[in-house]
């Protein structure tokens, strides 16, 4: 008889949630081919076997448009779905507009395309900028209008890649369900947010990082916006990257991030984030009209059970005007038609105890759910880090099918971070909780 228990608690009943695999990063090389084609087939058919619905897989712009802004060449990820298509599975295709490097987890490198990065060479202020320089990780959104990209703004550039994925996709992939959703990246790492903690600028977990708007496009913006204040600059008082909050004069309790002032840059802030993933989202609607998009938000955790929220706020996930920005994004999502896809499904507070940085995921992951349910709009979730925990696990499991909304609403599907020989070597476990999540259908 099937064992549908994980913990204290039996798993067999609804709601049934479809659990999906990340693709490791790599997956397509350096030379637009699967690596380890024949591996990969092995490793999707343990997956079909343990019960998983499909995979999902970052599509990245700098492998498919990286030599020439005219020319695309989908042949890698062609070969690719066709692989995933023969093991029974489906597919998440993520737009990756986002470089691949320097962040936690990332185990390859994949710039951004090279027809851009030279652009970027002449005109640094396409990236974010801290204080001290750019950011190459990510466009800014302050040239989302701005023709700077071979006469094309950066919305139009965006727009084509996934007009040319859907002609390239459509017959084959799309209309027959293989491909199942679209999750369209809209910032580092694929999520929307500022590229505010990165270990390529010397980060460290739990500090606060860095504001990312001191490129000129983001200056211009916010002196344009508080010029009557005369409020035109960011913050000079909060701190480096690895400052912690009490140490900055602008996130210390009742510090200048509760100021009229303050409220009034991190509402800016904010607002041009949200702005940003309404216009590629509404792109994006545009183009996959017929199949379900989603947009990916981190659950930034550190510093959470603080009145300042200083590491969201850096990231731009914090106001400070007692205005829930999950609840803006939620509307933004829904507006769209697409879904809010959070992450650190897995992370418990008990695990935390030991950190200084006044955590709180649990918290924060409740939080991010209930503005997306309460909206409403449809919701997924995956781990923030990879895990073979048990107790991950049964986190996972208390999230996805135990917190429910007012009127039943659960998360769509689950996403597993990610497919490697961690996962492998600890498939029985997996398998459990595959079944777990699905119940007895």
């Amino acid at each position: 008889m099937a064992d549908f228990r994980f913990g204290n608690y039996d798993f067999s009943g609804p709601p049934h949630i479809p659990v999906y695999v990340m693709l490791p990063l790599g997956t397509i090389s350096e030379t637009n081919e699967v690596t380890d084609p024949d591996g990969l087939r092995t490793q999707l058919q343990a997956l079909k076997g343990a019960g998983v619905e499909g995979v999902m897989v970052d599509c990245w712009w700098g492998r498919v448009q990286g030599k020439d802004s005219d020319l695309y060449d989908w042949d890698g990820y062609k070969a690719l779905f066709s692989i995933v298509k023969g093991a029974g599975l489906k597919i998440k295709a993520v737009m990756s507009f986002h470089k691949c490097g320097g962040n936690v987890g990332d185990t390859v490198t994949i710039p951004l395309p090279k027809w851009v990065t030279l652009i970027g060479d002449q005109n640094s202020d396409i990236y974010y900028k801290d204080r001290s320089g750019p950011n190459d990780e990510y466009l800014s959104l302050g040239i989302d209008n701005e023709t700077v990209l071979n006469g094309h703004t950066p919305l139009q550039v965006y727009e084509s890649y996934m007009q040319s994925f859907k002609s390239n996709m459509d017959e084959e992939y799309l209309k027959p369900g293989i491909i199942s959703g679209i999750e369209v990246g809209l910032g580092p790492t694929g999520e929307l947010r500022y590229p505010s903690y990165p270990q390529s600028k010397g980060w460290r977990y739990p500090n606060i990082g860095e504001f990312q708007c001191e490129d000129k496009y983001m200056k211009k913006s916010l002196a344009t916006m508080g010029q009557a204040q005369g409020w035109g600059a960011a913050p000079q008082d909060a701190g480096t990257y690895n400052s912690m909050p009490q140490e900055t004069l602008f996130f210390k309790d009742g510090g200048g991030y509760s100021t009229p002032y303050g409220k009034f840059f991190l509402s800016w802030y904010s607002g041009k984030l949200i702005e940003h993933g309404g216009n590629v989202m509404q792109r994006a609607k545009g183009v996959f009209n017929d199949v379900e998009i989603s947009a990916k938000v981190p659950g930034i955790y550190w510093w959470y059970d603080t009145k300042s929220h200083a590491a969201e706020a850096t990231a731009g996930l914090f106001t400070g005007d007692g205005n829930s920005v999950y609840r803006s994004i939620a509307r933004m999502l829904a507006n769209n038609n697409a879904l809010f896809n959070f992450t650190c499904a897995e992370m418990r507070n008990v695990d935390k105890i030991v950190d200084p940085a006044y955590c709180n995921p649990e918290g924060l992951f409740t939080e991010a759910l209930n503005a997306a349910y309460n909206c409403p709009v449809p919701t997924a979730c995956e781990n923030a880090l990879p895990t073979s925990d048990p107790n991950a696990y049964s986190q996972i499991l208390k999230n996805t099918k135990l917190m429910l909304g007012a009127t039943g609403q659960h998360v769509r599907f689950f996403t597993y971070l990610r497919l490697g020989a961690d996962l492998m070597g600890n498939l029985g476990d997996f398998t459990r909780f595959v079944r777990c999540m699905r119940g007895r259908l």
